[in-house]
């Protein structure tokens, strides 16, 4: 008995080995060379696994280099595709192919979220978990095999079987601009309004955001950054400015108090310029009660002449005169 679970203890180890080879055959067109990396690449740092020497071990490190990779993989791709495109047109293009969102499915569609290890259960959901992981795939090819392997993945694998890159290209996905430019040529008013930041079962971030137009409540978006759930907020509320024409008659009622509001007249400015004494020549008194108080205040009534000071010589003069005067009588 005890002879069977020591081979079975023997073959199990073998038997994942060999299972998880079949299976990156299966994602990536070959079999690695080092098995070690791809095991890292699919290491989520929740588990917390150490190395010998003690430091972390996760996809973290591989998930860096598998996104630097991608940049100038799908960069080469889209460069040489697009023919005459401008820089804008391919940048942007790329970014669509990279997008976190686009990575996450292409991870799920490929069956990369069954072989993540990590501590908890919901990474079939996970966008965020399952686009990492994918960004260190790459990260693991470009080490195990090198730039042409990687190449050859995104061309083979991805581009010929699962994205349509002129689909991509052309479609619109930017939400929010389109939101915007909706209310622009509208004249409404919209913001986006970040609500709260949580985080999720695997300590990941997840953000809300809702949108407002012209002070009413448009849709809430939830998602792993600010950018993923601003665009699904002007995508739910575009799709119910579609849905609901109440809706877009309300906007526009809120429209219209608003512009009313502003646009009302504004009272006169006070004159600060001091008042005009008009007076009629008959009777040259001020007309007006503010002319009256005015004439009041230059009234002559109160102003006396300033006695003239004597000098010396006249108080001399003038006692001479007087003792003069006594003598004569």
């Amino acid at each position: 008995m005890w002879v069977n679970n020591i081979i079975d203890r023997i073959k199990l180890p073998f038997r994942k080995e060999k299972e998880l080879f079949s299976a990156l055959y299966d994602i990536l067109g070959f079999y690695p060379h080092d098995i070690s990396l791809y095991k890292q690449a699919l290491l989520h740092k929740s588990l917390g696994r150490r190395n010998e020497k003690g430091k972390l071990l996760n996809n973290e490190r591989l998930e860096f280099l598998g996104d630097a990779i991608l940049d100038a993989v799908v960069g080469d791709i889209v460069y040489r595709h697009f023919e005459g495109k401008r820089e804008g047109f391919l940048t942007n293009t790329r970014s669509k192919l990279v997008s976190r969102d686009t990575l996450g499915k292409l991870s799920k569609e490929m069956g990369i979220p069954q072989l993540i290890l990590s501590a908890g259960h919901t990474t079939s959901h996970n966008n965020y978990m399952n686009g990492n992981a994918f960004e260190a795939l790459v990260g693991a090819i470009y080490i195990d095999r090198g730039y042409d392997a990687c190449m050859r993945f995104m061309e083979k694998r991805i581009l010929s079987h699962l994205i349509n890159i002129d689909k991509v290209a052309y479609k619109e996905v930017n939400f929010k601009s389109k939101l915007l430019e909706w209310s622009q040529k509208n004249r409404v008013k919209t913001e986006f309004r970040d609500l709260s930041q949580t985080r999720d079962s695997d300590n990941n971030p997840i953000f809300t955001t809702q949108v407002f137009i012209e002070g009413l409540e448009g849709c809430l978006g939830t998602g792993y950054s600010k950018k993923e759930s601003q665009q699904k907020a002007a995508k739910e509320t575009l799709q119910r400015l579609r849905r609901e024409p109440q809706f877009i008659d309300a906007i526009f009622a809120a429209k219209g108090d608003r512009t009313k509001m502003e646009e009302e007249p504004v009272m006169a400015v006070p004159n600060i310029d001091p008042p005009v004494v008009v007076v009629q020549k008959q009777k040259k008194e001020p007309v007006t009660q503010q002319a009256d108080s005015l004439a009041d205040e230059l009234t002559l009534d109160d102003i006396t002449a300033t006695p003239k000071v004597k000098s010396r010589e006249d108080i001399i003069a003038e006692a001479e005169a007087a003792a003069f005067a006594e003598m004569q009588n």
